[in-house]
């Protein structure tokens, strides 16, 4: 008999788990802001990378879970273990993950560049999209736990495209730095 993962003891443990992570992570972060190594920028980078990997990972899959929960009946006990995942994907990766990718990156942004050249100034552009479809989502989540979706499964497949493109530009942008 395997143990369920639904529960308010499971949602602790989660929490718990992620809390512990998101501390581990901050106090790296931390440190290497207050006893600097000579390759600050090279950690704080990695660190970046690392929390905008984890955003694009949730904001590539809560429309996935959308998409299958619009099929699920309301009420039912696949919707309700849903509403549990999307909310502890939004809740407890996917908002954290964009409040450090937003503080790390201002940081290289200001640090290296002093917020100068086109590209990075297209690169924030799109970042602030990304930043709004995550919001979106985040409302979604909400209407879903409130049983009040109004989309249908393929309008969440045409959304989940939203962050892919947008993921493409700013890899562009930071990549080849075409203007």
């Amino acid at each position: 008999m395997s143990e369920k993962q639904t529960g308010e003891s499971a949602g602790r443990r989660a929490r718990l788990r992620a809390g512990v992570a998101l501390a581990a992570f901050a106090l790296l972060a931390l440190v290497l802001v207050l006893y600097p190594p000579g390759d600050l920028y090279l950690w704080i980078k990695a660190l970046h990378i690392i929390a905008v990997m984890s955003w694009m990972a949730g904001l590539l899959y809560l429309p996935r879970l959308f998409v299958y929960h619009t099929d699920a009946p309301v009420g039912s006990a696949q919707s309700e273990t849903f509403k549990v995942m999307e909310q502890r994907l939004y809740g407890t990766i996917m908002q954290p993950a964009m409040g450090l990718s937003w503080l790390l990156g201002l940081y290289l942004a200001w640090s290296v560049y002093g917020f100068q050249g086109g590209w990075l100034h297209a690169k924030l552009a799109f970042v602030v999209l990304l930043s709004g479809v995550h919001q979106y989502y985040g409302r979604a989540v909400k209407a879903f736990a409130e049983d009040r979706n109004a989309k249908t499964g393929r309008q969440w497949r045409i959304w989940n495209e939203a962050p892919a493109l947008l993921l493409v530009l700013i890899v562009v942008m930071v990549v080849v730095k075409p203007f």
